[in-house]
């Protein structure tokens, strides 16, 4: 007889659980002794033990676990007996994390810096050895830039800021939109100047200027507009002699 483990010999109820020849004496029908042999093979059944460590699930025998614990596995040896496996198995769990920023024109995050919004992804490595994914909404709001280009005659009073300036040149205001980010105005000025000129006339009895006639002296003024849009203003200092 071949067995695994042990062996239960139906002749005398015993349990043989070493590999030998048994021999048991009965009697038969006749009162002669009936001698039975039993020559015994007593294979092992054979038990292993594994350990493994996994990041979330852990595929073993064509199994996939997801939680810790000790699991077996059993199949048929060369000597026909179990072969049984016993897996002790860790299972830790990936991090996963998730952020929520808004920032203006530009965030740097994890040493790259983004200008879209949208949905970004960082991986590290945790502590227990498995990925530690943190998830970034972001919400980009931009700056808004306005230019305004203005011409003006001598200064301009500009309501931004509320200054007066002189000299042709560009000039800022920052404001705040609703997001929080800045608001830039950009005035491109250019101040044309005024022209005055002045005349000295000695006349007789009367003196025609700019199509009018003057009889008294005095000073006199004419304005028109100048070639850049500006008052071109003439003073006319007149003597009149009688």
């Amino acid at each position: 007889e071949t067995a695994c483990d042990s062996y239960i010999w139906d002749v005398n109820g015993q349990t043989y659980s070493v590999s030998g020849t048994y021999t048991d004496t009965l009697q038969t029908v006749n009162g002669c002794d009936s001698i039975v042999v039993l020559r015994l093979t007593i294979n092992k059944s054979v038990e292993t033990e594994e350990t493994a460590e996994a990041c979330d699930s852990y595929t073993w025998n064509g199994k996939t676990y997801t939680t810790s614990g000790d699991y077996t596995y059993t199949t048929t040896a060369a000597n026909g007996c179990d072969s049984t496996t016993i897996l002790h198995l860790t299972i830790n769990n990936s991090v996963k994390t998730e952020e929520t920023v808004e920032a203006c024109d530009t965030y740097t995050w994890n040493g790259k810096t983004y200008t879209k919004s949208g949905d970004y992804t960082f991986t590290t490595t945790a502590k227990n050895g498995c990925d530690s994914t943190i998830t970034l909404h972001l919400t980009i709001n931009k700056s808004v830039e306005v230019i305004k280009r203005e011409t003006a005659c001598d200064s301009y009073y500009w309501n931004n800021t509320r200054k007066t300036y002189t000299e042709t040149g560009i000039y800022y205001d920052t404001l705040q939109t609703i997001h929080g980010c800045d608001s830039v105005i950009v005035l491109h000025l250019t101040i044309n100047k005024s022209v005055k000129t002045e005349e000295t006339i000695v006349a007789c009895d009367s003196y025609t200027w700019n199509g009018k006639t003057y009889t008294t002296s005095g000073d006199y003024t004419f304005t028109t507009t100048a070639a850049n849009g500006c008052d071109s203003t003439t003073i006319l200092h007149l003597t009149i002699n009688n």
